[in-house]
């Protein structure tokens, strides 16, 4: 058993106000709980994981090129490998969610990205 103390666990900031803390997982999956502030966006783009996409407070708009969808509490959507895709903060509070990924990822992915 690997348990993970929230207040303890790994987190950063990509931007301003758009936390992420690393929940338990493996190398076949990872947990990423995250807030976003209102009117923040990802930038587009797209990752080899599988990604789920859970709506635990607020409102997230999910956008990929070509199709969107909004997200409220406890609402959920499904990103395929590779599929090229923005989460906003479309609502009027701060938005909380968690992202479930397969395989596992670890920070590096926006921590060691380049902007494009």
């Amino acid at each position: 058993m690997r348990p993970v103390n929230f207040d303890d666990a790994e987190s950063y900031e990509p931007d301003e106000g758009w936390r992420r803390v690393s929940i338990a997982g493996s190398d076949q999956f990872s947990f990423e709980w995250f807030e976003k502030p209102t009117g923040h966006s990802s930038p587009l783009h797209d990752h080899e994981n599988e990604q789920v996409c859970i709506c635990l407070r607020g409102e997230l708009t999910v956008a990929t090129e070509g199709d969107s969808v909004t997200l409220g509490q406890y609402d959920s959507v499904l990103l395929e490998s590779n599929e090229p895709h923005r989460v906003e903060n479309t609502g009027n509070e701060l938005a909380v969610g968690l992202d479930v990924f397969a395989p596992g990822r670890s920070f590096d992915f926006w921590t060691d990205r380049e902007d494009e």
